[in-house]
C-alpha cells in the first residue's frame, strides 16, 4: 500500500492511509486478534453474525415490497 504526501501535508496523507486500512478491514482484524478466542466462542460469534445478517436481509427484502 502506498500513500503519497503532497505539499508536506502529512495529516491528509495519514487520513488517506487510515481510510485505506479501514476499507481493507485491517483495524477489524487487529481488534479480533487482540485477545484469544476459543473455538466455541468463535462458533457462537459466527452464529450470531449469521442470524443478524439473515434478519437484516429479511428486513430489506420486506421493505422492498
Amino acid at each position: 500500500m502506498r500513500v503519497e504526501v503532497r505539499n508536506n501535508n502529512v495529516d491528509r496523507a495519514l487520513k488517506v492511509l487510515k481510510r485505506k486500512l479501514a476499507d481493507e478491514g485491517v483495524f477489524k482484524d487487529m481488534q479480533k486478534h487482540r485477545f484469544y478466542e476459543s473455538k466455541g466462542e468463535k462458533r457462537r460469534r459466527q452464529k450470531r453474525q449469521g442470524i443478524a445478517r439473515f434478519k437484516r436481509e429479511e428486513r430489506e427484502r420486506l421493505a422492498k415490497l
